[in-house]
């Protein structure tokens, strides 16, 4: 073959050139592993001097550790962790946020940007800014779920649910609201009455008197689950509160629970020997007790009003519908008159709503 002088001087160039640059590449992959494990190594001997809480010299290894390979975001999560320990949250979030962005740029795993989100989260928890935190333990699971960022998150969102329940105590407000309750109750809009009390309530939690006005509507709407919810809260609150006992106790009547209607009772006598309404809640449910089902109906019977009531075609009717349609008996209370002859019924022993 015929090379000239200038073909071998062209080849020779095109052979050192390739041998260059994979000796060049190969170089450069040494490099980076030996930078690689250095920082690793001086990882390894910051977590030794931050066991040791002896943390400038922790971050000194950090530092060397990010020099040496800074597209590791792990080294500097370590540096957050050591700024956490120093109770300087405001760097530790920055070298959080560092980190992150590190992450992203070199596609890291999310079980540690998932970390270093919770890490944030923690330095605002302990900064006292729970929005933050919430905000951040939320990125956190949305990158790894662990039942420990659940948890906290969990617990950051109660803690903010109560500061606002807490802020939004007002007993101006409460008593505005209990006063619209009262005139509504006093029309018979027992509906409407509910919703402001309940909103006093929501302003005023440890009044009493509020959970038993509600009570009182719940009642009238022959809601008595509920009632006695608001009688339990009410006496909860105020244990010598007579009320909340007389109430509870004609809810349960209503219920024909008689034993536990007459130790309410008891409960009300005790604290007012003369309530005449705990007396003769109190009569009626030894009268209720000691009788037998035929003779509670044979006593009612006797009764003019309860005849006059039961002889009526339209109450039989309403009677007959509140046996296939418990929720009529709603609609059916909202009429004062009618409510008036379903609670003598009851009060008779008749019938019971449950």
């Amino acid at each position: 073959v015929d090379i000239t002088n200038e073909s071998v001087v062209r080849l020779h160039h095109i052979l050192v050139s390739n041998v260059c640059v994979y000796c060049l590449s190969h170089l450069v992959h040494i490099c980076h592993i030996d930078h690689h494990l250095k920082a690793v190594n001086a990882k390894t001997r910051g977590n030794e001097f931050y066991k040791k809480k002896e943390f400038k010299e922790a971050l000194a290894e950090y530092d060397r550790a990010i020099g040496l390979d800074p597209n590791d975001m792990t080294y500097l999560l370590n540096r957050a962790a050591v700024h956490f320990e120093l109770k300087d949250f405001e760097e530790c979030v920055k070298q959080c946020e560092k980190a992150i962005e590190v992450g992203r740029e070199n596609r890291q795993e999310y079980t540690i940007i998932a970390k270093a989100y919770s890490r944030m989260a923690n330095a605002y928890y302990k900064m006292e800014d729970l929005d933050n935190a919430k905000t951040y333990f939320q990125k956190s699971l949305t990158e790894h779920r662990t039942p420990e960022t659940l948890t906290k998150l969990t617990e950051i969102e109660k803690t903010l649910k109560e500061k606002e329940r807490l802020k939004y105590i007002n007993p101006e407000k409460a008593l505005e609201e209990k006063t619209l309750g009262n005139d509504l109750f006093s029309k018979g809009d027992y509906p409407n009455a509910i919703k402001h009390y309940s909103e006093a309530i929501l302003r005023n939690p440890d009044d009493a008197k509020l959970f038993s006005n509600r009570a009182a509507c719940y009642q009238k709407l022959a809601e008595f689950q509920l009632a006695l919810r608001d009688c339990d809260k009410c006496i909860q609150l105020d244990p010598n509160f007579v009320k909340g006992y007389t109430r509870r106790g004609l809810a349960l009547i209503a219920m024909k629970e008689f034993s536990k209607a007459q130790a309410a009772y008891e409960k009300a006598l005790e604290i007012d020997k003369n309530n005449q309404e705990a007396i003769e809640g109190f009569k009626k449910c030894i009268l209720s007790s000691s009788s037998n089902p035929d003779e509670v109906r044979k006593r009612a019977m006797a009764d003019p009003e309860v005849q006059q009531i039961l002889s009526d075609p339209a109450m039989r009717l309403i009677l007959e519908q509140m046996q296939t349609d418990p929720k009529a008996v709603q609609e059916h209370l909202k009429n004062p008159e009618i409510q008036s002859k379903i609670y003598k019924l009851m009060e008779s022993g008749l019938i019971a709503i449950r």
